[in-house]
């Protein structure tokens, strides 16, 4: 179990690493990890590419702020609620990267299978339905997708991935995004090849 300021120590070191990729513009998204029993998350109106120790609030499963002062993510419910569909979460990162953003705009899920090592990781990426930020309709749209698939694009919004670790975590983001500006690329060239379902399921087999 690590302690709170390990688990500070790497929400600042990978908001960083986000900011730095461009994968969390601004004020845009936010990052949590698992704590006791509650979790750790960024504060509303933190930028995460530059977050300080005092711009990250413990925060009980219920949404309140267990800190005198501090206001939680308004996306806090987003965050619970993949929490307690998926356990073996301890990390999660919402951001709104370029490529991954413009498909979620678009209406355009991920989820075929173009890339061996994007079907490996993810079996797909799906696209859950528009809803008002911060909204429990949002919650809702999104959080059902976590029963089969570990990150979700969001309509008109960007991305969110949750694992056991914030590297995992970080690097299926940056898997993500590279695969989304690939899909993209290939549509300039004329169109990607699609690998057939046996050959899919040939490298899902792999995770066995």
């Amino acid at each position: 179990m690590f302690s709170r300021d390990d688990l500070t120590n790497k929400i600042i070191r990978y908001g960083k690493l986000c900011g730095e990729k461009n994968f969390t513009p601004g004020y845009s998204g936010n990052i949590s990890a698992r704590y006791k029993d509650g979790m750790l998350i960024t504060t509303s109106g933190s930028s995460n590419g530059y977050l300080q120790e005092d711009e990250i609030v413990y925060t009980d499963f219920s949404g309140n702020s267990l800190e005198e002062g501090k206001k939680p993510s308004s996306e806090k419910f987003l965050h619970i609620a993949i929490y307690k569909k998926r356990p073996e979460f301890n990390f999660i990162i919402h951001v709104h990267p370029p490529y991954l953003s413009s498909f979620a705009s678009s209406d355009k899920d991920l989820m075929t299978p173009i890339m061996a090592e994007n079907v490996f990781y993810f079996g797909g990426i799906p696209l859950a339905e528009y809803a008002l930020p911060s909204s429990m309709e949002l919650v809702y749209n999104t959080v059902k997708y976590f029963d089969n698939y570990d990150a979700v694009l969001m309509a008109n919004h960007g991305f969110i991935v949750g694992s056991k670790t914030i590297e995992d975590a970080y690097l299926k983001l940056e898997l993500a995004e590279s695969y989304a500006q690939v899909v993209l690329n290939t549509e300039i060239l004329g169109g990607a090849k699609v690998l057939s379902k046996e050959q899919a399921q040939a490298i899902l087999n792999l995770r066995k």
